[in-house]
Protein backbone atom coordinates (compact mmCIF):
# COMPACT_ATOMS: atom_id res chain seq x y z
CA UNK A 1 0.00 0.00 0.00
CA UNK A 2 1.19 3.49 -0.81
CA UNK A 3 1.81 5.79 2.12
CA UNK A 4 2.96 8.73 0.03
CA UNK A 5 1.50 12.17 0.57
CA UNK A 6 -0.13 13.92 -2.37
CA UNK A 7 -2.41 16.94 -2.63
CA UNK A 8 -5.53 17.80 -4.60
CA UNK A 9 -6.68 21.37 -5.25
CA UNK A 10 -10.37 22.21 -5.49
CA UNK A 11 -11.08 18.92 -3.76
CA UNK A 12 -14.83 19.41 -3.37
CA UNK A 13 -15.36 19.50 -7.15
CA UNK A 14 -16.90 16.76 -9.28
CA UNK A 15 -13.72 15.21 -10.73
CA UNK A 16 -11.55 16.08 -7.72
CA UNK A 17 -13.87 14.30 -5.25
CA UNK A 18 -13.41 11.07 -7.21
CA UNK A 19 -9.64 11.58 -7.37
CA UNK A 20 -9.60 11.98 -3.57
CA UNK A 21 -11.75 8.85 -3.15
CA UNK A 22 -9.47 6.71 -5.34
CA UNK A 23 -6.26 8.08 -3.77
CA UNK A 24 -7.55 7.21 -0.29
CA UNK A 25 -8.52 3.74 -1.55
CA UNK A 26 -4.95 3.27 -2.75
CA UNK A 27 -3.53 4.18 0.65
CA UNK A 28 -2.28 7.70 -0.05
CA UNK A 29 -2.32 10.46 2.52
CA UNK A 30 -4.20 13.32 0.86
CA UNK A 31 -3.95 17.02 1.59
CA UNK A 32 -6.98 18.62 -0.04
CA UNK A 33 -7.70 22.28 -0.58
CA UNK A 34 -11.18 23.78 -0.40
CA UNK A 35 -12.14 27.43 -0.32
CA UNK A 36 -13.94 27.06 3.00
CA UNK A 37 -13.16 24.00 5.17
CA UNK A 38 -16.08 24.97 7.45
CA UNK A 39 -18.67 24.69 4.68
CA UNK A 40 -20.20 21.25 5.30
CA UNK A 41 -21.74 21.23 1.82
CA UNK A 42 -18.24 21.28 0.38
CA UNK A 43 -16.55 18.92 2.84
CA UNK A 44 -19.05 16.41 4.25
CA UNK A 45 -18.87 14.02 1.29
CA UNK A 46 -15.06 14.06 1.45
CA UNK A 47 -14.88 13.47 5.19
CA UNK A 48 -17.26 10.51 4.76
CA UNK A 49 -14.90 8.67 2.36
CA UNK A 50 -13.17 5.47 3.46
CA UNK A 51 -9.79 6.34 4.94
CA UNK A 52 -10.60 10.03 5.29
CA UNK A 53 -10.49 9.96 9.07
CA UNK A 54 -6.89 8.74 9.08
CA UNK A 55 -5.42 10.16 5.89
CA UNK A 56 -7.40 13.17 4.58
CA UNK A 57 -6.36 16.66 5.64
CA UNK A 58 -8.55 19.55 4.47
CA UNK A 59 -6.90 22.93 4.05
CA UNK A 60 -8.09 26.36 3.05
CA UNK A 61 -6.66 27.87 -0.13
CA UNK A 62 -7.84 30.40 -2.67
CA UNK A 63 -6.77 30.33 -6.32
CA UNK A 64 -6.17 34.07 -6.45
CA UNK A 65 -4.13 34.39 -3.23
CA UNK A 66 -0.47 34.09 -4.09
CA UNK A 67 1.31 31.66 -1.79
CA UNK A 68 -1.94 30.23 -0.42
CA UNK A 69 -0.94 26.79 -1.77
CA UNK A 70 2.51 26.74 -0.15
CA UNK A 71 1.30 24.90 2.95
CA UNK A 72 -0.81 22.53 0.86
CA UNK A 73 2.00 21.27 -1.39
CA UNK A 74 4.60 21.14 1.39
CA UNK A 75 5.75 17.56 1.91
CA UNK A 76 3.78 16.27 -1.10
CA UNK A 77 5.28 14.11 -3.84
CA UNK A 78 2.34 14.53 -6.21
CA UNK A 79 0.12 17.51 -6.88
CA UNK A 80 -3.25 17.16 -8.64
CA UNK A 81 -4.35 20.60 -9.73
CA UNK A 82 -8.05 20.37 -10.59
CA UNK A 83 -9.38 23.67 -9.20
CA UNK A 84 -10.78 25.84 -12.00
CA UNK A 85 -14.27 27.31 -12.39
CA UNK A 86 -16.57 25.77 -15.00
CA UNK A 87 -19.90 27.41 -15.77
CA UNK A 88 -21.54 29.17 -18.69
CA UNK A 89 -23.51 32.12 -17.35
CA UNK A 90 -20.74 34.68 -16.89
CA UNK A 91 -20.99 38.45 -16.79
CA UNK A 92 -17.27 39.16 -16.37
CA UNK A 93 -15.27 36.37 -18.08
CA UNK A 94 -11.90 37.80 -17.01
CA UNK A 95 -12.72 37.88 -13.28
CA UNK A 96 -14.97 34.82 -13.13
CA UNK A 97 -13.16 32.34 -15.38
CA UNK A 98 -9.88 33.52 -16.85
CA UNK A 99 -8.16 34.90 -13.73
CA UNK A 100 -8.99 31.93 -11.47
CA UNK A 101 -7.93 29.45 -14.18
CA UNK A 102 -4.76 31.21 -15.30
CA UNK A 103 -3.53 32.95 -12.15
CA UNK A 104 -4.73 30.04 -10.03
CA UNK A 105 -2.70 27.55 -12.06
CA UNK A 106 0.41 29.73 -11.90
CA UNK A 107 -0.07 30.18 -8.14
CA UNK A 108 -0.22 26.43 -7.58
CA UNK A 109 2.77 25.83 -9.86
CA UNK A 110 4.65 28.64 -8.10
CA UNK A 111 4.15 26.85 -4.79
CA UNK A 112 5.34 23.59 -6.40
CA UNK A 113 8.47 25.27 -7.75
CA UNK A 114 9.46 26.19 -4.17
CA UNK A 115 8.81 22.67 -2.86
CA UNK A 116 11.60 20.12 -3.45
CA UNK A 117 9.41 17.15 -2.41
CA UNK A 118 7.13 17.56 -5.47
CA UNK A 119 8.01 14.93 -8.09
CA UNK A 120 5.13 15.34 -10.52
CA UNK A 121 2.14 17.58 -11.14
CA UNK A 122 -1.01 16.28 -12.83
CA UNK A 123 -2.97 19.16 -14.31
CA UNK A 124 -6.70 18.85 -15.01
CA UNK A 125 -7.07 20.60 -18.33
CA UNK A 126 -9.86 19.95 -20.83
CA UNK A 127 -10.62 19.04 -24.42
CA UNK A 128 -11.66 22.70 -24.42
CA UNK A 129 -7.91 23.48 -24.65
CA UNK A 130 -7.52 21.09 -27.59
CA UNK A 131 -10.34 21.18 -30.13
CA UNK A 132 -11.22 24.82 -30.85
CA UNK A 133 -8.77 25.95 -33.50
CA UNK A 134 -11.18 26.92 -36.26
CA UNK A 135 -10.48 23.73 -38.25
CA UNK A 136 -13.65 21.88 -39.28
CA UNK A 137 -14.48 18.83 -37.19
CA UNK A 138 -16.21 16.24 -39.38
CA UNK A 139 -16.62 12.44 -39.14
CA UNK A 140 -13.30 11.68 -40.84
CA UNK A 141 -11.31 14.17 -38.74
CA UNK A 142 -9.29 12.74 -35.85
CA UNK A 143 -8.56 15.17 -33.03
CA UNK A 144 -5.49 14.28 -30.99
CA UNK A 145 -3.16 15.70 -28.34
CA UNK A 146 -1.17 17.75 -30.87
CA UNK A 147 -4.20 20.00 -31.43
CA UNK A 148 -4.43 23.27 -29.49
CA UNK A 149 -7.35 25.64 -29.19
CA UNK A 150 -6.55 29.11 -30.56
CA UNK A 151 -7.24 32.00 -28.16
CA UNK A 152 -8.28 34.31 -31.02
CA UNK A 153 -10.87 31.78 -32.21
CA UNK A 154 -12.19 31.40 -28.63
CA UNK A 155 -12.53 35.18 -28.28
CA UNK A 156 -14.33 35.55 -31.61
CA UNK A 157 -16.79 32.84 -30.57
CA UNK A 158 -17.03 34.27 -27.02
CA UNK A 159 -16.18 30.86 -25.59
CA UNK A 160 -14.81 32.11 -22.31
CA UNK A 161 -14.51 28.79 -20.50
CA UNK A 162 -12.62 27.34 -23.49
CA UNK A 163 -10.36 30.39 -23.48
CA UNK A 164 -9.70 30.08 -19.73
CA UNK A 165 -8.62 26.42 -20.03
CA UNK A 166 -6.48 27.11 -23.12
CA UNK A 167 -4.60 30.01 -21.55
CA UNK A 168 -4.13 28.14 -18.26
CA UNK A 169 -2.73 24.97 -19.83
CA UNK A 170 -0.48 26.89 -22.20
CA UNK A 171 0.92 28.99 -19.34
CA UNK A 172 1.41 25.84 -17.24
CA UNK A 173 3.55 24.13 -19.90
CA UNK A 174 5.69 27.23 -20.35
CA UNK A 175 6.18 27.53 -16.58
CA UNK A 176 7.15 23.89 -15.93
CA UNK A 177 9.48 23.87 -18.92
CA UNK A 178 11.28 26.92 -17.62
CA UNK A 179 11.52 25.50 -14.08
CA UNK A 180 12.26 21.91 -15.08
CA UNK A 181 9.19 20.50 -13.30
CA UNK A 182 7.60 17.20 -14.36
CA UNK A 183 3.95 17.69 -15.40
CA UNK A 184 1.28 15.64 -17.15
CA UNK A 185 -2.02 17.15 -18.40
CA UNK A 186 -5.35 15.33 -18.52
CA UNK A 187 -7.82 16.74 -21.07
CA UNK A 188 -11.29 15.27 -20.52
CA UNK A 189 -14.31 16.01 -22.69
CA UNK A 190 -17.80 16.45 -21.20
CA UNK A 191 -17.68 14.52 -17.93
CA UNK A 192 -20.70 12.50 -16.77
CA UNK A 193 -21.30 9.72 -14.26
CA UNK A 194 -22.17 9.55 -10.55
CA UNK A 195 -21.85 12.60 -8.29
CA UNK A 196 -20.12 12.33 -4.93
CA UNK A 197 -20.66 15.99 -4.04
CA UNK A 198 -24.12 17.26 -2.95
CA UNK A 199 -24.12 20.21 -5.36
CA UNK A 200 -24.98 20.09 -9.06
CA UNK A 201 -22.00 20.53 -11.39
CA UNK A 202 -22.15 21.99 -14.90
CA UNK A 203 -21.58 18.79 -16.89
CA UNK A 204 -24.08 16.65 -14.92
CA UNK A 205 -26.54 19.53 -15.38
CA UNK A 206 -26.44 18.91 -19.16
CA UNK A 207 -28.09 15.53 -18.57
CA UNK A 208 -30.47 16.94 -15.94
CA UNK A 209 -31.65 19.58 -18.42
CA UNK A 210 -32.60 16.86 -20.91
CA UNK A 211 -34.68 14.81 -18.46
CA UNK A 212 -36.19 17.77 -16.62
CA UNK A 213 -38.92 18.63 -19.10
CA UNK A 214 -36.87 20.34 -21.82
CA UNK A 215 -38.84 20.79 -25.05
CA UNK A 216 -35.74 20.69 -27.23
CA UNK A 217 -32.17 19.38 -27.15
CA UNK A 218 -29.16 21.52 -28.14
CA UNK A 219 -27.73 21.28 -31.64
CA UNK A 220 -24.31 20.37 -30.40
CA UNK A 221 -21.80 17.54 -30.50
CA UNK A 222 -19.39 16.79 -27.67
CA UNK A 223 -16.95 14.16 -26.56
CA UNK A 224 -18.23 12.35 -23.44
CA UNK A 225 -16.35 10.51 -20.71
CA UNK A 226 -17.09 8.96 -17.32
CA UNK A 227 -15.93 10.82 -14.20
CA UNK A 228 -14.50 7.62 -12.68
CA UNK A 229 -12.37 7.03 -15.79
CA UNK A 230 -11.15 10.64 -15.61
CA UNK A 231 -10.18 10.28 -11.95
CA UNK A 232 -8.41 6.96 -12.62
CA UNK A 233 -6.54 8.56 -15.53
CA UNK A 234 -5.19 11.26 -13.21
CA UNK A 235 -3.81 8.61 -10.87
CA UNK A 236 -2.37 6.53 -13.71
CA UNK A 237 -0.71 9.69 -15.04
CA UNK A 238 0.83 10.25 -11.61
CA UNK A 239 1.93 6.66 -10.95
CA UNK A 240 3.20 5.68 -14.39
CA UNK A 241 6.80 6.94 -14.72
CA UNK A 242 6.60 7.07 -18.52
CA UNK A 243 3.45 9.22 -18.57
CA UNK A 244 4.16 12.58 -20.24
CA UNK A 245 2.52 15.40 -22.15
CA UNK A 246 -1.24 15.55 -22.65
CA UNK A 247 -3.95 12.89 -22.65
CA UNK A 248 -7.34 13.52 -24.30
CA UNK A 249 -10.06 11.58 -22.48
CA UNK A 250 -13.05 10.86 -24.68
CA UNK A 251 -15.00 7.61 -24.64
CA UNK A 252 -17.28 8.63 -27.51
CA UNK A 253 -18.24 11.69 -29.49
CA UNK A 254 -22.00 12.11 -29.72
CA UNK A 255 -24.58 14.69 -30.73
CA UNK A 256 -27.24 15.53 -28.12
CA UNK A 257 -29.67 13.65 -30.39
CA UNK A 258 -27.75 10.45 -29.56
CA UNK A 259 -27.81 11.24 -25.84
CA UNK A 260 -31.60 11.68 -25.95
CA UNK A 261 -31.90 8.42 -27.92
CA UNK A 262 -29.95 6.55 -25.21
CA UNK A 263 -32.06 8.18 -22.48
CA UNK A 264 -35.19 7.06 -24.33
CA UNK A 265 -33.91 3.46 -24.46
CA UNK A 266 -33.04 3.51 -20.75
CA UNK A 267 -36.11 5.40 -19.54
CA UNK A 268 -38.99 4.95 -21.99
CA UNK A 269 -41.42 6.62 -19.55
CA UNK A 270 -39.45 9.86 -19.06
CA UNK A 271 -40.67 13.01 -20.73
CA UNK A 272 -37.76 13.76 -23.09
CA UNK A 273 -37.27 16.47 -25.73
CA UNK A 274 -38.57 15.48 -29.16
CA UNK A 275 -36.85 18.04 -31.34
CA UNK A 276 -33.64 19.97 -31.82
CA UNK A 277 -33.33 23.57 -30.61
CA UNK A 278 -32.85 24.82 -34.18
CA UNK A 279 -33.55 23.51 -37.66
CA UNK A 280 -29.98 23.76 -38.92
CA UNK A 281 -28.15 20.57 -39.91
CA UNK A 282 -26.83 18.65 -36.88
CA UNK A 283 -23.33 19.67 -35.81
CA UNK A 284 -21.25 16.77 -37.16
CA UNK A 285 -19.47 14.24 -34.99
CA UNK A 286 -15.70 13.73 -35.24
CA UNK A 287 -13.16 11.31 -33.82
CA UNK A 288 -10.76 11.70 -30.91
CA UNK A 289 -7.66 9.51 -30.82
CA UNK A 290 -7.59 7.03 -27.91
CA UNK A 291 -4.05 5.79 -28.52
CA UNK A 292 -2.35 7.77 -25.80
CA UNK A 293 -4.98 7.14 -23.13
CA UNK A 294 -5.01 3.40 -23.92
CA UNK A 295 -1.22 3.34 -23.53
CA UNK A 296 -1.71 4.95 -20.11
CA UNK A 297 -3.99 2.06 -19.14
CA UNK A 298 -7.31 3.89 -19.20
CA UNK A 299 -10.30 1.58 -19.63
CA UNK A 300 -13.40 3.45 -20.71
CA UNK A 301 -16.89 3.02 -19.29
CA UNK A 302 -19.41 2.88 -22.18
CA UNK A 303 -21.42 6.06 -22.75
CA UNK A 304 -24.77 4.36 -22.08
CA UNK A 305 -23.58 3.20 -18.66
CA UNK A 306 -22.32 6.69 -17.84
CA UNK A 307 -25.66 8.25 -18.76
CA UNK A 308 -27.51 5.71 -16.60
CA UNK A 309 -25.18 6.37 -13.65
CA UNK A 310 -25.70 10.11 -14.04
CA UNK A 311 -29.49 9.88 -14.04
CA UNK A 312 -29.54 7.52 -11.06
CA UNK A 313 -27.20 9.77 -9.16
CA UNK A 314 -29.36 12.84 -9.95
CA UNK A 315 -32.42 11.00 -8.63
CA UNK A 316 -30.58 9.77 -5.53
CA UNK A 317 -29.32 13.29 -4.75
CA UNK A 318 -32.85 14.70 -5.19
CA UNK A 319 -32.00 16.89 -8.18
CA UNK A 320 -34.67 15.10 -10.12
CA UNK A 321 -37.96 13.37 -9.39
CA UNK A 322 -39.19 11.59 -12.50
CA UNK A 323 -42.60 12.70 -13.78
CA UNK A 324 -43.46 9.87 -16.11
CA UNK A 325 -45.43 10.18 -19.31
CA UNK A 326 -48.61 8.14 -19.37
Amino acid sequence: MATKTVCVTGASGYIASWIVKFLLQRGYTVKASVRDPNDAKKTQHLLALDGAKERLHLMKANLLDEGSFDALVEGCEGVFHTASPFYHAVTDPQAELIDPALKGTLNVLGSCAKTPSVKRIVLTSSVAAVAYNGKPRTPEVVVDETWWSVPEVCKQMQMWYVLSKTLAEDAAWKFVKEKGIDMVAINPAMVIGPLLQPTLNTSAATILNLINGAETFPNNTFGWVNVKDVAQAHILAYENPSANGRYCLVESVAHYYEIVKILRELYPNFKLPEKCADDKPFVPTYQVSKERTKSLGVEYTPLKEGIKETVESLIEKNFFAPTLTA
